[in-house]
């Protein structure tokens, strides 16, 4: 079986070297300008871009001490007030300290007291530092978490005497 020519040996890429025509493309639509549509080149003005930049939406500030604020911090004392007194019932019953950062108060009464003071005035001021910083979720759970932490350690306390 004969094997058919290779385009190089017939001068193009063509088999049987037939060229397409451009006689049988369709032809192109007309695309002259008619005096109706012309305009004059000083009615054409270039439009200048100009990029703007829209002010991203702040979340709502609140005040430090609005009103969640001020009941959070009441009831964190509240509760830091009532572990004192479980606390302070069960060390002069014999109890121990479980907690090892408190424990090195348990000598006297007032050291106690400023333990439990100095943890309240500390979310206070973490919860601060979350406010400035603008993580207001944190501001919020640092109150929380402490209370309850010392909603735990009060029921601990009662149920362990």
């Amino acid at each position: 079986m004969a094997q058919p020519p290779r385009s190089s040996q017939l001068g193009g890429p063509f088999v049987g070297g037939d060229a397409p025509s451009l006689s049988s493309l369709p032809s192109a639509p007309n695309t002259t300008v008619t005096s109706e549509v012309r305009q004059p080149l000083a009615a054409i003005y270039p439009v200048r871009v100009v990029e703007v930049q829209a002010p991203r939406p702040q979340p709502a500030a609140h005040k430090f001490w609005d009103r969640e604020n001020s009941t959070l911090f009441a009831v964190s004392a509240g509760w830091a007030a009532a572990d004192f007194c479980v606390t302070r019932s069960n060390l002069a019953n014999g109890g121990r300290e479980l907690n090892p950062v408190a424990r090195m108060f348990t000598g006297s009464t007032p050291a106690l007291a400023t333990n439990f003071a100095l943890e309240t005035t500390g979310v206070i001021g973490i919860s601060y530092f979350f406010h400035k910083t603008g993580h207001h979720k944190l501001e919020r759970m640092t109150s929380y978490v402490n209370i309850s932490a010392s909603a735990g350690a009060v029921v601990y306390g009662l149920t362990h005497r």
